[in-house]
């Protein structure tokens, strides 16, 4: 069984950590799915509120009854739980270091209207050199994300849209730039993840933030890259786990 990290728990939700590589629900050919691993892991049935993809990793909320579960449903199709999210990316959004993506994202054979804010935080490069000096060398950006809308795979298909689509995205990405990753620097995973929540609770706002997973720090640690700013800085991740609670 896959040990699944949980945040904060009351008595209608959890709030958990959701590994890269573990699909949220299960169905044909996909085994040790988030809904019935953690329903073993804390014993009782969990219920999905939301989804992450199966490569993301990151903060999630589930219900600890069905009744639950509908009213945090609507809280969420309400945007009264925001979610950020950092990913790094293959070079720089056409759009600038800030800006607003609204390019529509089909679904089913229908545009569907898609918002995502993002923020360059740092750029950085892949770097190999070999033997003769000679040096391979991919330019990187870590971004921060915020959604306004929710739709399948919005973040990937918007910054792959955008031109600078996520390190390890086979599906929406650069495939020949990420098969050069995994040989120059070992990335093997989508370089996403769900990193803050922000919710109501008990009256009070309520904003949990994580580390960003071990694949992605790892393509981090070390890296002299550039903030926002444009000031030398050493790549690195968000702040440790912690959660704070605001009036």
């Amino acid at each position: 069984m896959n040990f699944i990290p949980i945040i904060y728990e009351n008595n209608e939700i959890l709030v958990i950590n959701k590994p890269a590589g573990m699909s949220v629900q299960g169905g044909e050919k996909i085994s040790h799915p988030l809904d019935e691993e953690l329903s073993k892991q804390v014993g009782y049935k969990i219920f999905l509120v939301h989804r992450l993809d199966r490569d993301t990793s990151g903060l999630m909320v589930v219900a600890k009854s069905s009744a639950a579960a509908a009213k945090w449903i609507k809280l969420i199709a309400g945007k009264q739980v925001k979610k950020e999210y950092k990913a790094i990316c293959i070079g720089l959004p056409k759009g600038g270091k800030t800006g607003v993506i609204t390019e529509n994202i089909e679904k089913g054979g229908k545009e569907k209207s898609a918002f995502t804010e993002y923020r360059v935080e740092k750029t950085f490069f892949a770097e190999k050199k070999d033997g003769t000096g000679t040096s391979e060398k991919i330019p990187l950006s870590l971004i921060h994300l915020k959604l306004g809308t929710g739709r399948m795979h919005q973040i990937r298909i918007h910054l792959a849209k955008s031109g600078c689509p996520i390190a390890g995205d086979d599906k929406h990405g650069n495939f020949k730039v990420n098969k050069t990753l995994r040989k120059i620097a070992g990335v093997k995973i989508l370089q996403l993840c769900s990193f803050k929540l922000s919710l109501s609770l008990e009256g009070k706002n309520k904003v949990f933030e994580i580390e960003l997973p071990p694949h992605m720090q790892a393509l981090l640690q070390n890296s002299a890259g550039k903030d926002s700013a444009g000031n030398d800085s050493e790549c690195n991740s968000s702040a440790g786990n912690n959660s704070s609670g605001n009036d």
